[in-house]
């Protein structure tokens, strides 16, 4: 990880992989977030749906991002965390998620970064893009 307080706008500053999506994380998912659409963990569903087979949730990528943003910042200095997502996440991914700083600017008398967020699998399938801003010390 790279000092968002000294690098160069455009630099990585951040890079987290995690754990390959599976049938376990998305069943342990639903009861974490209480999202139990069946379309996540109902193989017979997700079928008759005209998907191939059940697939992550978004938040569940974009939890991997958060993940990353607080790594990189305190969960105290969060100012603003967005994510679009862009396309469908597989059983079997591994979602790598990359923070680059934008810009260091301030705002309400507070020195802060905007960071621009990506997540996607092994194959470079951008999954989601997002932004945070981030309080600096």
């Amino acid at each position: 990880m790279t000092d968002i307080a000294t690098a160069a706008p455009g630099t990585e500053i951040g890079r987290i992989t995690a754990d390959r999506i599976t049938r376990h994380m998305l069943a342990l998912y639903c009861g974490a977030s209480g999202d139990h659409n069946p379309i996540h963990v109902d193989i017979d569903f997700a079928k008759a749906a005209g998907m191939p087979d059940v697939f992550a949730h978004g938040m569940l990528s974009m939890a991997f991002l958060g993940r990353l943003v607080t790594k990189l910042a305190p969960q105290t200095a969060l100012r603003g965390f967005g994510a679009r997502f862009t396309s469908i996440t597989q059983l079997g991914s591994e979602i790598t998620c990359v923070a680059k700083l934008v810009e260091r600017f301030e705002e309400a008398g507070e020195k802060r970064a905007r960071l621009e967020l990506v997540a996607m699998d092994q194959k470079g399938d951008v999954k989601l893009m997002g932004d945070a801003v981030v309080a600096l010390a």
